[in-house]
């Protein structure tokens, strides 16, 4: 595999991680009003992702260094071409973190409820601008922008759902399966309508028979979700929340097969990448780094593996 091709597996990779991680962040920041009905549930919901998610948010940092570096006017063009968006999530990312980090801190009931909706607005923001983002990356038009934000914000409601009934009990597990069917109404019909359209956009670059795996693999997130939400109603957690993980995982790969070829119009994936000298430099660096990240992932989500419960006051 030449160096080209190996970093942008890399690259979606790292892309991959980071949506099916932050994906279920986003919906517990999403659920966590409708979810709770006292302080003590609400900290039970936040807690599922407590210790984890500012560690998943490493995963995109490290995707866009490694854009950065291998890819750099792939890079440029993402960035400064979609430069409002991208500032908005980067806005909400931070007034994410900020909720979750100060409502550990304060106690006045205004203070605790700025803190919830810094949570909420900030999870809604990426939830939605990333699918956008990239539908109109692939697509180029408003409509597939909006339809690919909805299609990505209630995904993250649904994987949100199915990780919070797979990581809490009592009444907050419950309220977490019915939110999870309800979630799955729209998400399904929204994957319907925009996972098909990313292999149909890829046969514009590659052709159809170039690449029939794109579509292979969009299919299969359709039914991989469809799996999530019936094995929710049976009561599967676990199950569900590998069914939409990898329905997450299905449709990135088939986003990041299409996008292979020009990753921006009119730019190759030749053309955008660095020289032969950088690319062999990074190969170096990132088989020593990416192990270390991802053998942290593992090991903070194997200590925190429990469920947990709401505290009595």
């Amino acid at each position: 595999m030449e160096l080209t091709t190996f970093w942008f597996v890399v690259i979606a990779f790292l892309w991959t991680g980071y949506f099916v991680l932050e994906g279920f962040d986003f919906g517990v920041g999403l659920l966590a009003p409708a979810l709770s009905r006292n302080e003590a549930e609400r900290k039970q919901v936040l807690g599922t992702i407590g210790p984890v998610w500012d560690g998943n948010e490493v995963w995109l940092i490290t995707a866009v260094g490694a854009m950065f570096a291998a890819f750099p006017a792939w890079y440029a063009g993402l960035l400064s071409g979609f430069y409002l968006p991208i500032a908005l999530v980067l806005v909400g990312l931070i007034v994410r973190g900020i909720g979750l980090e100060w409502r550990g801190k304060v106690h006045r009931p205004s203070d605790l409820a700025r803190c919830d909706l810094g949570i909420l607005v900030g999870s809604a923001l990426p939830a939605f601008l990333w699918g956008a983002i990239f539908a109109h990356l692939l697509r180029g038009s408003m409509t597939a922008a909006l339809v690919g934000g909805v299609f990505s914000l209630s995904l993250c409601v649904l994987h949100g759902a199915v990780f919070v009934a797979l990581k809490t009990s009592g009444p907050v597990r419950v309220r977490a399966r019915r939110a999870a069917m309800a979630a799955s109404a729209v998400a399904l019909p929204a994957a319907v309508v925009a996972l098909p359209a990313i292999p149909a956009a890829g046969t514009a670059v590659a052709g159809w028979a170039a690449d029939p795996w794109l579509w292979a693999a969009a299919l299969a997130s359709v039914a991989a979700l469809s799996a999530g939400a019936a094995l929710t109603w049976r009561g599967r957690d676990g199950w569900a929340f590998t069914a939409t993980a990898s329905s997450i995982a299905l449709g990135s790969a088939a986003l990041f097969g299409a996008l292979r070829p020009a990753p921006l119009p009119g730019l190759t994936i030749a053309e955008a990448a660095s020289g032969p000298y950088t690319l062999g430099m990074l190969t170096w660096i990132g088989l020593v780094a990416l192990p270390f990240v991802l053998g942290y992932q593992i090991w903070s989500y194997w200590v925190f593996r429990k469920r947990l419960v709401a505290e009595v006051a």
